[in-house]
């Protein structure tokens, strides 16, 4: 049997990038996969793509619904939508640090809050959030952004702490800089692109950038009924950028 056979999962941000790898994964572990989405058309095939706004409350309650209902069930929730930031701390005004934060932090909140029902129900509940190697370490230009990923990171363990004894394991996953779209649309508004994806490269410890599936593997870890011993944890998936200090070559 498939690891995820029998189980329905939602993924947010779940028709590009990470979220689209992870949906992927799930799916061919033979979870049935819907993808909560501001673009939904772009779910990959197999996988349910229903519009959701995470900053939305009554538009992550609707979608969440739907799916459980037309699924019958929801056993697990991976919270990977997100936005990027960049600057310092002097960088942007209170109007962005309030969006930023109302996607990437309250939006997780917001969809679990939503499956928190159906889950307890689950004899295989897990969550999964998408934090970020900006949580653990100190990146330059990245004020607002890392603050809002360290934030998932805290909230991952707090999420462990009070859903434990109701059956419900949360985790989250730290991936490095990740050949996505986004990191993509970053490289294309440099002035040298090449040289700016070659230093990114570089910054990890094994010399290129992570690949969406390899961090689609380590939802698909966390979020398994196989690792029920798991729980409040963090994953990093960085080629080493988080623990490792090589000298140079």
């Amino acid at each position: 049997m498939a690891e995820f056979e029998g189980l329905v999962a939602i993924v947010t941000g779940g028709a590009s990038g990470i979220g689209a790898a992870i949906a992927r994964r799930l799916s061919a572990g033979g979870a049935r996969v819907a993808a909560l989405d501001l673009a939904p058309e772009g779910a990959p095939d197999g996988v349910l793509g229903v519009q959701v706004d995470v900053s939305d409350d009554a538009s992550v309650r609707r979608g969440v619904q739907r799916v459980a209902e037309e699924f019958g069930r929801l056993d697990i929730v991976i919270n990977n939508a997100g936005i990027g930031a960049q600057g310092t701390v002097a960088d942007n005004d209170d109007t962005e640090w309030a969006r930023v934060f109302d996607i990437n932090v309250i939006g997780m909140a917001r969809v679990s809050r939503a499956a928190l029902p159906w889950l307890r129900q689950s004899p295989s509940a897990a969550i999964v959030n998408t934090a970020s190697i900006a949580a653990t370490a100190g990146l330059p230009q990245r004020a607002l952004y890392s603050a809002s990923k360290g934030a998932v990171l805290a909230l991952t363990r707090a999420m462990a702490a009070d859903h434990l004894r109701e059956g419900i394991r949360v985790n989250c996953v730290n991936p490095g800089t990740a050949d996505t779209p986004w990191v993509g649309r970053l490289l294309s508004k440099a002035d040298d692109p090449a040289a700016e994806r070659a230093a990114l490269e570089a910054r990890q410890p094994h010399g290129r950038l992570v690949s969406a599936e390899e961090v689609a593997e380590a939802v698909a870890y966390l979020a398994s009924p196989m690792s029920g011993s798991t729980t409040g944890a963090s994953l990093a998936v960085d080629g080493g950028m988080q623990n490792l200090r090589l000298r140079p070559e």
